[in-house]
Parts: C-alpha cells; structure tokens; sequence
C-alpha cells in the first residue's frame, strides 16, 4: 500500500513553533493544512479547505488533528464524498466547543458532530485537559469509533505541554497506519 500523505491540522490560532505538529512538519515533512482564518474560524471555510488538501494529494492521506482539528475531521466526514482517501485519523486533545466558554471564543461550531468516522481513528488526550475533560474526550472517540488512548497529565498537548517531536505520538500514528 502506499503510504499516506500526512496532512497536519491544527487547531485555533494554529500551531506554535514549539508544538509537536509544527515540528513534525519540519522534521518529517509533513504538510499543514493552512486555513485563510486562523483566529476567526469558520467551519464551513475549514472544512473547505481540508477538502481541497484531500483532493490534491496524490493518493491516500492520514488526518493527524490537534484540538479545533479533531472537529473539523468529523465536521468534514459527515458531508464529503472523498472519505474513501482517509487512511485513518490521527485526533489529539479534541476542544469541547459545546462548552459555554469555548462556544463563546469559538462560535459556529457547535454542536459537535457525533457520527461515527468511516475510517479508522485513534484519539490521544490528557487527564488534565482544561479545554476538554476526559469524560468528554472518551465521549467522542466513542460517538467517532475511535479508540481512546489516555496520555496521562500533559495539558493540552500542545506546544506548552514540552512535547518536543513527541516520539511517543509518532509511534502511535506508525502504529495507526500499520493497522490502517
């Protein structure tokens, strides 16, 4: 099989130089999905353009989501045609926009779709979340079909959370597209 593109897609305000998601870009040549509105999202623009990336890749493509880009994976699902491209759904620290707070910063994207992804998926989120309980995480992966892996206290696994090139992370996307 050949292997995927890996398309990156950060959340709101996009990924930090420190954030592992930047430095998979830089390190492993993974390409980010580059949204016109980063401050300002709009999930019909978003999902627009994760439609494109999908469709300008070669061949298949792994999603490797952080936070406002794990809803915008099941946002995007739901309605296009080009599914059947997604080798499997990497979706880390997914943000609760249901959350009165969030919804607020964030308008738009709630509710949060919760129907099953037709491809393989995989969360990663931490104990110690504080956009998004574990409660609440382990509510979507289960709504999306995904497994669940519990990261232990690490935040929002982002670029404040010292990842690094969180290695761990790569071994658990290698592991993802083996069984993909």
């Amino acid at each position: 099989m050949t292997a995927p593109t890996i398309l990156l897609l950060p959340g709101w305000q996009n990924s930090d130089a420190p954030h592992w998601q930047s430095r998979w870009e830089a390190v492993h040549g993974d390409r980010r999905v580059e949204q016109h509105e980063w401050m300002r999202p709009l999930r019909g623009d978003w999902s627009a353009r994760l439609e494109e990336e999908v469709l300008a890749s070669p061949g298949p493509v792994a999603l490797v989501a952080h936070s406002l880009g794990c809803i915008l994976v099941a946002a995007w699902a739901a309605h296009s045609r080009n599914t059947p491209k997604v080798q499997a759904a990497f979706l880390v620290a997914p943000g609760d926009l249901e959350r009165e707070d969030l919804r607020q910063m964030i308008p738009g994207w709630a509710p949060i779709v919760r129907q099953p992804l037709p491809f393989r998926a995989l969360m990663i989120a931490a104990s110690d979340d504080p956009y998004c309980s574990a409660e609440r995480s382990r509510g979507l992966a289960q709504d999306w079909g995904a497994r669940y892996h519990d990261a232990g206290p690490g935040g929002h696994l982002n670029g404040e959370s010292g990842l690094g090139d969180w290695p761990a992370g790569r071994q658990l996307l290698n592991e993802l597209l083996k069984e993909a």
